[in-house]
């Protein structure tokens, strides 16, 4: 007995020890800070020696690429790299290899990163899509993180590589954010080149440059406003309290999940979302409600909106029932797939529009065509049904319900032949039970019972 009780204590005590190392592991992840980490891509190819205003192009980008990385140095959960292209090769070889992670990823690098800027010497080409491609693995491998690449390059690609199909797979993989491109000394054909790869800014001065650094780099680091008006039918942004699921447009990762609101002034609560994502947002109403290609105006406050017009479906039985657990098949007029499977019990909400409702019931009722209209309840109204009470004498059989309409049988259901008696809510009507003995291999020795089944009544069959 000592033994059998100590071994209960030290179970429930390693139990909930162990319960408590997850709740708290669960806390400690909820609690953990996404870090952001940008890779600063920038262009080392001879051209860089152009002018750009009183100085040259890579005299600007040192001078303003350092500030801003100092800038950054007292930031949390921010990481920091670089990478380089175009710097190792003499400028007539033209090395389309030539791109070097020069400061990986690690906290407090900052003047690591300063100090190589400033000794860098543009020498070779421009090869921006293997130099996207050798940056995937640059990322240290950590779902809790923002992968943002900067692009700072004064040319297009001249290694015949495709900058715009790699950026679009290493998005699509979710290694990489859309990376922002700040273009030096650009053309309108220059920038038409990187519109694929992903946010692009003219900087055509120093001044420029310093103002679009700083804009990339905020929004690399904040998230933005947005307003979500679910419009009813008439237009207005009267509809709420459902889901929303926001994924990234490339890679189908979902982002965030908010529960609409509409605040105590009467409009729509406001969330934060990432402006460096282009988003699909799924309203979880019924059907859902899809859009796609959402983009942010970052620092700035956008309004989404979608028709998610919708009105009430219950489903009502007359009088006293004994139907438990009653579902009725849900579909959109016409359609083959379940939308839903609604209780009877419950009301449900679902987009303006026709709907097929096929009641669960003995027998199945089927409504078609039935009218979901905005901000008002749609009620489907059942009849009371009655008892039947079916008993047999013979010890084996096959039995089946049918019910009589206009002079057809149509088939309702099998009665199981496990016990002597059986009981069924069924609708009102005209029926049959046909049935034969399983000990009797005669077709000529099959019976049939016809009864009625009135509202709230019970009917008794006995068959032999």
């Amino acid at each position: 007995m000592f033994n059998l009780t100590f071994l209960r204590v030290a179970f429930l005590l390693i139990t909930s020890a162990l319960l408590c190392c997850t709740e708290t592991l669960f806390a400690q992840k909820a609690n953990k800070k996404q870090t952001t980490r940008i890779l600063f891509l920038l262009d080392a190819s001879g051209s860089m020696y152009a002018k750009l205003g009183s100085d040259t192009r890579i005299n600007v980008a040192k001078r303003l690429l350092s500030k801003s990385i100092d800038s950054l140095a007292n930031e949390k959960n921010v990481e920091l790299a670089l990478r380089v292209y175009g710097h190792t090769s003499p400028p007539g070889a033209r090395n389309c290899k030539d791109t070097r992670l020069e400061v990986p990823f690690r906290p407090e690098n900052h003047k690591d990163i300063i100090k190589k800027i400033q000794n860098i010497t543009p020498k070779g080409t421009t090869l921006i899509a293997h130099s996207l491609l050798q940056a995937a693995s640059d990322f240290p491998q950590n779902e809790n993180s923002r992968n943002v690449i900067i692009l700072i390059t004064d040319g297009i690609e001249e290694c015949q590589g495709d900058p715009c199909a790699v950026s679009e797979a290493l998005q699509s993989k979710g290694i990489i954010l859309k990376p922002f491109i700040i273009g030096l000394g650009s053309t309108e054909d220059f920038k038409k080149a990187f519109d694929c790869v992903g946010r692009y800014y003219d900087a055509n001065s120093e001044e420029a440059f310093n103002t679009v650094l700083n804009v990339v780099i905020s929004q690399a680091l904040n998230n933005t406003t947005a307003q979500i008006n679910l419009l009813d039918i008439n237009n207005k942004p009267s509809e709420t309290n459902v889901n929303m699921s926001f994924y990234d447009m490339h890679s189908g990762m979902l982002l965030n999940n908010y529960v609409h609101t509409i605040n105590e002034r009467g409009n729509p609560d406001t969330v934060l979302l990432d402006p460096i994502y282009r988003y699909k947002m799924v309203v979880h109403t019924l059907p859902p409600v899809v859009k796609e290609n959402i983009e942010l105006i970052p620092g700035k406050h956008t309004i989404i909106a979608a028709d998610a017009p919708q009105g009430e479906l219950t489903i009502r039985v007359d009088g006293l029932t004994n139907y438990n657990n009653l579902q009725a098949i849900v579909k959109q007029a016409g359609s083959c797939p379940v939308l839903h499977i609604q209780d009877a019990s419950n009301k449900e909400k679902y987009l303006v529009g026709k709907y097929d409702v096929e009641v669960l019931s003995l027998p199945k009722m089927l409504f078609k065509g039935v009218s979901i209209d905005q901000s008002t309840t749609t009620t489907i109204q059942l009849p009371q049904p009655g008892k039947l009470i079916v008993n047999y004498q013979v010890q084996d059989f096959y039995a089946d319900i049918y019910q009589q309409i206009r002079g057809e049988l149509m088939w309702v259901c099998k009665i199981p032949s496990d016990k002597r008696m059986h009981q069924f809510v069924i609708q009102p009507g005209d029926y049959k039970i046909i049935y034969r003995s399983k000990s009797s291999y005669k077709s000529a020795n099959t019976f049939e019972r016809g009864f009625k089944i009135t509202s709230g009544q019970a009917t008794n069959i006995i068959l032999n």
